[in-house]
């Protein structure tokens, strides 16, 4: 899609169930090994009382729908805010969504809502996204 056709209010989403593997790759690949997210012992012992999937591997699935669904194709991240509101556990699946709310032609610029919410609609990551698209 080309920034002329992007108009403000246009939403896209996409859903993905968190695995164990999910977690466990991303640590890999990430060298995050917090033992928050790896051992069910240690975790335990936390104020969530379980196993919880990375912030940031969550923050991915916006990613995942600036750059595959909108603006799609072609958009360069150049920035993004992130709070992080609730924990998201193994099995938990998570709707990624994000909205424009502002365009910005003089300079190409996409700015979106995005936000990710669980299986229950508890919303467990908020924030802004900052695009440029040609």
């Amino acid at each position: 899609m080309k920034f002329e056709e992007l108009k403000v209010g246009m939403k896209a989403e996409i859903t993905k169930t968190i695995t164990e593997t999910d977690v466990i790759l991303y640590a890999g690949i990430t060298l995050d090994t917090n033992p928050a997210h790896l051992n069910e012992v240690h975790a335990q012992q936390t104020m969530f009382k379980h196993r919880i999937a990375h912030g940031m591997l969550t923050a991915g699935l916006i990613s995942a729908v600036l750059g595959t669904k909108l603006p799609g194709e072609g958009s360069i991240y150049m920035g993004q805010e992130l709070k992080f509101t609730a924990p998201v556990y193994f099995g938990d699946t998570i709707t990624a969504a994000a909205e424009i709310i502002e365009l910005i032609p003089e300079k190409n610029r996409v700015i979106l809502s995005t936000t990710c919410t669980n299986q229950d609609g508890k919303v467990v990551l908020s924030g802004k996204a900052t695009i440029m698209k040609k």
